[in-house]
């Protein structure tokens, strides 16, 4: 088969991958490029999941795009409105033509003498072997595994009589009404599934090991749409990212106090409902994620008695149940596992440079869009206090400046090396179990500018709009030119 062959390629027809898209058609109007997505239609995330309740856990006037505003009063969006707003983006930029569904990209080849990517895959539905290249790669994949989400085995789970259901493979037919239902796991996943499922289970018990920081927020945000209404949709997007930083800078300054305030607000929520052993992290806020409950229905359905928490250990599985270490029995016909996801750094597609094989934990991420090492391949890598929209539509952009410099230098290729000591520290800074058990297999960030990511928005806008693309890392290259070994810090 012959190798097709764009200027750049995208991997993941995501929230990122059209983002990427969008800024390379406005500016680097002259590449051509092609998006590969393994699924067959476009959304990532929001068309792989389908559990009930499935909507955001970020605002969307930031998870939106920046050039094209959330349009909608509703500031929490559910499943349905988020495809069509993706669908209409797409379309209205003409990105839809641009899209390969079906094909299954495994592996991505660097060779420095002609500064180009080869790409080589799979069609998902005829089996065939899919050959492209590409001058710069975008990997816009996500970071956790599609195939399948994290499951731990649970002694007796064999004896249980009713269907465990992970919400990553969530069966259609499955049918929960007047059921006992015990979900398994405290994080984003689980506050979603539990009042869209009490409202037709008999009940809905949340077993957690620990407690998570939950918070209640109106879905649609009163100031925010007055500020719409007055200034256009720009300024309610200013308003959730600037009183987002604040309260994040609020929690991190003062996290005892933000705590107390997290914990009584939910006592308000419950009334005689409230038990702190159930609310009370052992962690400080923001070490992990807080869930968010638009318009408080996760107490709403506690309140109505459709709803539980349990916070105790599993001993096992009983054939109609779950014991749990302190003796007691918790009832279910159905059992869901809301125990997270595999993380996985671009997709799992093997990385090689010049013949050696990229090892992305012995990596460092570059302003937080490539790794060391590595040339002309820009990821995807999002805010972890934030939405994930607003770091991703930065660092398209800032691929779009270095792409339109290379050009206007003669230059094939780029790649940032580490040329001075640097201390290590964990790519996403969250406690979460999700993220510990995989680090070691990400890139790392670094304690010192460029390796460092910073987590504010107005740092990130001003840095990777305004400052030199030229710094003392970045090393740019004629294919013409004899190239010294790329594989340093990228191999074993």
């Amino acid at each position: 088969m012959a190798q097709q062959h764009t200027d750049v390629i995208i991997i993941g027809a995501g929230i990122s991958g059209i983002s990427a898209a969008y800024h390379l058609q406005k500016n680097c109007p002259g590449k051509t490029y092609q998006i590969i997505e393994r699924r067959q239609r476009k959304g990532g995330t929001w068309d792989l999941f389908n559990y009930p309740g499935i909507r955001s856990d970020s605002d969307m006037y930031t998870f939106g795009f920046s050039f094209r505003p959330w349009a909608d009063d509703s500031a929490i969006a559910e499943k349905r409105k988020i495809l069509e707003y993706l669908d209409e983006t797409s379309s209205e930029f003409g990105i839809d033509d641009k899209i390969r569904y079906g094909t299954h990209i495994k592996r991505a080849d660097w060779d420095s003498a002609t500064a180009k990517w080869s790409l080589s895959g799979q069609d998902e539905a005829t089996g065939e072997t899919v050959e492209l290249s590409a001058q710069y790669l975008f990997m816009c994949v996500g970071y956790y595994s599609y195939d399948q989400g994290y499951r731990p085995e649970f002694a007796g789970e064999e004896r249980f009589k009713g269907p465990v259901v992970h919400p990553q493979h969530w069966p259609e037919e499955l049918d929960y009404k007047d059921k006992n239902v015990v979900v398994i796991g405290s994080g984003a996943t689980a506050v979603t599934l539990i009042p869209a499922m009490a409202e037709d289970a008999a009940k809905v018990t949340m077993l957690q090991r620990s407690p998570t920081y939950l918070g209640a927020k109106p879905a649609k945000d009163p100031i925010a749409n007055k500020l719409a209404g007055w200034f256009g949709r720009r300024a309610a997007r200013w308003w959730f990212i600037l009183s987002g930083m604040f309260i994040y800078a609020y929690c991190r300054l003062f996290p005892d106090r933000a705590k107390k305030a997290i914990i009584d607000d939910i006592e308000k929520e419950l009334g005689d409902k409230f038990d702190a052993r159930h609310f009370t992290p052992n962690y400080k806020p923001w070490d992990q994620r807080i869930c968010l409950c638009p318009d408080g229905d996760f107490f709403a359905a506690m309140r109505a008695g459709k709803a539980a928490v349990e916070t105790d250990e599993i001993e096992e599985f009983t054939e109609s149940g779950i014991a749990l270490k302190s003796g007691k029995q918790l009832d279910a016909d159905i059992i869901v596992t809301a125990t997270g996801l595999n993380m996985l750094f671009v997709g799992g597609i093997e990385i090689n440079i010049d013949g050696r094989q990229m090892q992305a934990g012995n990596t460092y991420i570059y302003k937080g869009l490539m790794c060391n090492g590595v040339p002309n391949m820009f990821s995807a890598t999002g805010y972890t206090n934030a939405s994930w929209t607003l770091k991703v539509d930065l660092t398209n952009k800032y691929a779009c400046r270095l792409i339109n410099y290379l050009d206007a230098n003669g230059y094939q290729y780029c790649v940032p090396e580490v040329d001075q000591d640097i201390e290590a520290a964990p790519l996403l800074d969250l406690s979460s179990g999700y993220i510990q058990r995989s680090v070691d297999a990400f890139p790392k960030q670094a304690t010192k500018t460029p390796w460092r990511l910073y987590q504010n928005y107005l740092y990130d806008k001003f840095t990777l709009a305004f400052t030199p693309l030229k710094d003392r890392a970045m090393r740019f290259h004629r294919a013409d030119e004899i190239t010294r070994d790329l594989s340093v810090n990228i191999a074993d």
